[in-house]
């Protein structure tokens, strides 16, 4: 596999991190999860479980090696250091200035293993006036803008259903830490990485900037072209209660569409631009798809060259026979659903260990493994250094 051979070592918690680092695990890569002692990964407990571990766990940590120490200690952060020292990547996600007081911080590592890509996740980075105030994703989208421009039907802003911040994050992340990777190969040299989950927000809106940046005002959401400003870009309530899309403006499907529920006069109102002037299409569609339940309108659709979709709940999304045959829901022996690899490379492609390690449970493996004696991890164990007694 692509990333055989690369050593993680992750002190990340939540989602950001641990879903950075279970994407190189799926590639190949060996990732030790260091846990803290008070209950360790919190998504441990987050969500249901089957046979006794969440879902969200095994979503985010299946073919991880977990270690669990008291970075208090002075054991507990020797052999953190020595993980460290033999990784090539170290991910964490604490808030700016923990692990400095942690005393894993990029410079202790660097000190002992100069080679070491080291990556901070954060909600806004390791600089700015925010740099200390706890956030999760949701205030990064709220102080963005970017929350401001997801409403709900009733005009408000609405809770995001993806935790955007978060998985773009994670994602610039990978393609962070892999390019640091590469760079390493010609000097030699690792590099530290600040990720703010804000920043990622920012960098992924090229699309909606218009008139933020050439009229300085931010836009008005029902008119701009990916937020409902056309007539075929937008959602549509059915007979049953039910909602279905159009998804795609371009002018060769409204004419494919409205020649079919023949109303060609209403071809010329999906002219650009977004906004006021697509009300009549808006207005006949939100009427017209009243008049048809959503199984009804999907046969309808059947034969029509047009951007359609039901809106599918998560439930038949993950039964989607797309969905499934792409392998993005896959099953284990024990007939457990797992989320899939989206990365599917022709060559070496990635392979799911659909086990995820219980807490702990290669404390005695990882500390053999970096040169503890038996008389020393017994006196570790005495003093607690692994959290409860093994």
């Amino acid at each position: 596999m692509k990333l055989e051979g690369v050593k993680v070592l992750d002190l990340s918690l939540f989602l950001p991190g641990p879903a950075l680092t279970q994407m190189m695990a799926d590639h190949g890569a060996e990732v030790i999860k260091l846990e803290p002692i008070n209950g360790g990964e919190p998504n441990r407990e987050i969500g249901p479980k089957r046979d006794g571990m969440t879902v969200y766990f095994a979503n985010t940590h299946r073919g991880k090696k977990s270690v669990q120490l008291n970075l208090k200690t002075d054991e507990g952060k020797e052999m953190a250091l020595r993980l460290a020292e033999q990784a090539d990547v170290v991910i964490e996600a604490f808030r700016p200035g923990v692990v400095q007081r942690l005393g894993v911080s990029y410079e202790d590592i660097k000190a002992r293993n100069s080679g070491v890509v080291y990556a901070s996740l954060s909600a806004f980075g390791q600089t700015g006036p925010y740099m200390k105030k706890p956030a999760h994703d949701l205030a990064t989208e709220a102080y963005a803008g970017i929350l401001s421009v997801n409403l709900g039907f009733d005009g408000k802003p609405a809770i995001p259903a993806i935790p955007t911040a978060d998985m773009l994050t994670s994602m610039m992340g990978l393609s962070a830490v892999l390019m640091a990777l590469l760079r390493r190969k010609e000097t030699g040299q690792g590099d530290y990485i600040d990720l703010a989950m804000m920043d990622s927000l920012m960098a992924c809106v090229p699309n909606n900037m218009g008139s933020v940046f050439a009229e300085k005002k931010a836009p008005v959401v029902k008119d701009e072209r990916t937020w409902g400003g056309y007539a075929m870009y937008n959602i549509y309530e059915t007979k049953d209660e039910k909602y279905v899309v159009l998804g795609a403006s371009e002018m060769h499907f409204a004419v494919n569409v409205l020649n079919k529920m023949e109303r060609p006069d209403l071809i010329e109102f999906c002219q650009p631009p977004p906004g006021s002037t697509q009300e009549p299409v808006k207005a006949f569609l939100r009427e017209n798809f009243l008049s048809k339940t959503q199984a009804e309108w999907i046969e309808w659709f059947a034969d029509v060259d047009a951007a359609f979709a039901p809106v599918n709940d998560l439930r038949q999304g993950a039964d989607d026979p797309q969905i499934r045959a792409r392998e993005m829901i896959v099953e284990d022996d024990r007939g457990w659903e797992h989320i899939g690899i989206p990365i599917k490379f022709a060559n070496e492609p990635g392979q799911i260990n659909f086990k995820a390690p219980e807490l702990g449970a290669h404390n005695l493996e990882l500390a053999r493994t970096v040169g503890f004696s038996e008389d020393e991890i017994n006196g570790m164990l005495g003093k607690g250094v692994f959290g409860q007694q093994e």
